[in-house]
């Protein structure tokens, strides 16, 4: 209920408890921001959009097997403290008094990435009955036909055809954002390659976004940050051949759709928080994101579409 990142890095439990109990119906409360990611997540049943405040939070009038708060903040524990469940587990990280609606779950010692340790949280109910066939995380997510039609003709119309690398040059932080001139000595790489690149992001993201295009030589970048919805997102991410970014939503999103996915990490740690499952990818520099050059990742990125 606060980021496009942690929503996707959450899918899987509900394809966990999918997978233990295949009848069981899941039902998902999520900032209305982000619906479009959840309803796109084959896993869910039913998705309640829920605008976080004391007022806006649903009281559920049917009684739940479990309920899951893995986000460990007031807003989602109250989502759980008004369910009817005789069980309510919870993240391990509990923050704003979210220990009080549900009990805490520790992560098992080999789930590292966050993602596993989400998916420790369902394991958690029933641990006896029917357990997980594999310790790989599943996202369940596929982009819908509608909104990649439309981002289809996006690209179309500002000139893209055939493969494409998506970029994200915003983040959710400062620290988190990689200088433009790096991003900039990509896209020229790789232009140079005859591969273009699609910037994308919300309009919180086109400053950062023109300060890359400035001066590139025309044909080497396109923008589309601000123009598109979630589900348009998702297609967006689906039609690339591979996503460059920080630690920020649509790296994640990439990782789920199955995507090769370049991380730029400093202030997290990729074993925690990396494009699920595509670490080897990742370049990571704790002294600052400054300090990850153009060509090694250029070069990741070359590998990646050889």
């Amino acid at each position: 209920m606060s980021a496009l990142g942690d929503v996707v890095c959450t899918l899987p439990a509900a394809s966990a408890l999918k997978a233990r109990f295949p009848d069981c119906h899941v039902t998902w409360a999520v900032d209305p921001r982000f619906a479009g990611i959840v309803e796109a997540c084959s896993a869910v049943d039913e998705v309640v959009r829920v605008k976080p405040g004391l007022r806006t939070i649903p009281s559920w009038p049917m009684p739940f097997d479990a309920a899951f708060d893995l986000q460990g903040l007031l807003k989602s524990a109250i989502c759980v403290g008004r369910a009817k469940a005789p069980e309510k587990l919870g993240y391990h990280w509990q923050r704003e008094a979210a220990w009080a609606f549900s009990a805490r779950v520790l992560p098992d010692p080999t789930s590292f990435h966050v993602v596993d340790q989400y998916v420790d949280v369902v394991r958690a109910f029933r641990p006896d009955e029917n357990p997980l066939a594999s310790d790989v995380a599943e996202f369940a997510l596929t982009p819908q036909d509608g909104p990649l039609e439309t981002v289809r003709e996006k690209l179309a119309a500002i000139g893209v055809s055939g493969r494409f690398v998506v970029m994200n040059a915003g983040a959710g932080w400062v620290t988190k954002r990689w200088p433009p001139a790096h991003f900039a000595a990509v896209c020229r790489s790789l232009g140079q390659d005859g591969v273009p690149v699609v910037f994308l992001g919300g309009k919180g993201d086109q400053a950062a976004v023109a300060e890359v295009l400035d001066g590139l030589p025309p044909g080497t970048a396109f923008d589309l940050a601000g123009q598109t919805n979630i589900p348009e997102l998702v297609g967006l991410v689906s039609l690339a051949a591979a996503h460059l970014g920080g630690d920020t939503g649509s790296t994640h999103l990439a990782a789920a759709l199955g995507i090769p996915a370049i991380g730029l990490y400093s202030i997290t740690r990729p074993q925690r928080s990396c494009p699920y499952g595509q670490i080897e990818r990742c370049h990571y520099d704790p002294a600052g994101l400054g300090n990850i050059l153009p060509e090694p990742v250029t070069e990741t990125l070359r590998e990646v579409l050889r």
